[in-house]
Formats: structure tokens, sequence, C-alpha cells
């Protein structure tokens, strides 16, 4: 199996089938195809077209892992610093969750989900119940790329998105 290995913003193909040391961001095809499924199984359920998989969004999610690793919590990263791209970010146990667990947490979100106009899609009131949600399967989106970024205690998962959803003022399905 082959591992696409990232570490910062420089890319390095690596032959084996170990997970990477703490602080190596890192997807396979394996993984990216499980992520990528994951997400437009979800997107087919609500009738949208499937997203693709983009290196240079996965190389740019994987840059951000770092910056998580030093807060050891969930931040997203500036707009400004990522401009035409959304992200959704998931946080776990290392090695306790699959890929599927992981999209799927933001796929839980569905129960609060209504259709309606972006921000006012949630049975809470509050669209932040399902803006990871509503990034997956928002119909304007074509592109995905996503890095899980191992910790000694934590995987992160960061997905970037494009073009970016969750836009003001339009019509959620």
């Amino acid at each position: 199996m082959r591992h696409l290995f990232v570490a910062s913003a420089a890319l390095a193909l690596v032959c084996g089938s170990a997970v990477p040391a703490e602080g190596a961001a890192y997807y396979s095809q394996s993984i990216a195809a499980r992520l990528l499924a994951a997400h437009n199984a979800e997107r087919a359920r609500v009738g949208v077209a499937p997203l693709r998989w983009d290196p240079v969004l996965a190389a740019a999610a994987a840059s951000y892992g770092p910056m998580l690793a030093r807060l050891g919590r969930l931040q997203h990263s500036p707009r400004t610093n990522r401009p035409g791209q959304r992200e959704n970010l998931w946080m776990g146990t290392r090695g306790a969750f699959s890929p599927e667990q992981m999209v799927g947490n933001w796929i839980s979100e569905r129960a609060y989900y209504r259709p309606g106009t972006f921000p006012y899609v949630s049975r809470t009131g509050r669209w932040d119940d399902v803006a990871h949600y509503t990034q997956v399967v928002w119909a304007g989106t074509t592109h995905v790329g996503c890095a899980v970024y191992p910790t000694a205690r934590w995987d992160y998962l960061i997905c970037r998105y494009s073009p970016p959803g969750n836009i003001e003022g339009r019509r959620m399905v």
C-alpha cells in the first residue's frame, strides 16, 4: 500500500502500511477513497452530485494539522488563509475511529437539519449545530481534500472543500 505523508506543506511518497508517527499528517489512497465515499454516500442520499478528491485541498488540509496539535483543540483556520475553501474539523482518540466514523460524526448533524435558506437550516435555531453537515452536502461544492493529523493522544481530521459552501442567503435542499 502506498501512503502519502505530508509534513508541513511538503509532500513525500513513501511505501509501507504503518500509520505515520506523531506529527506527520497523512492520507493514503485507501483512506482518501473511504473519506470520499463517506461524503458521497450522504450526497447521493440527498440527491446531490458526488465530490471529487483534490490533492491540493488535501495538502492544504494537512498543512493545518500542526497548528491543531499545538492548540490541542479544534479551531478553524482563518478564512484569509484558505480563500475559496471551507473547512470541516474533527478530533477523536488516536486510532479509535474509522474514516467513516469521522465523517459520520458530521453527517449525524442531519438530525438537527431542516431545509431552508442558510443559515436558517437548523431545528435548534443554531446554524453551527448543522454546519459540518451542510458543508458535506452543499450542492455547489465539487471538490474535497482531507488529511488526518495524529498526535500521541488525538487524531485530527481536516477536510477542505471548494467551491465553499455554507453561504448566507443560499437555499439548501
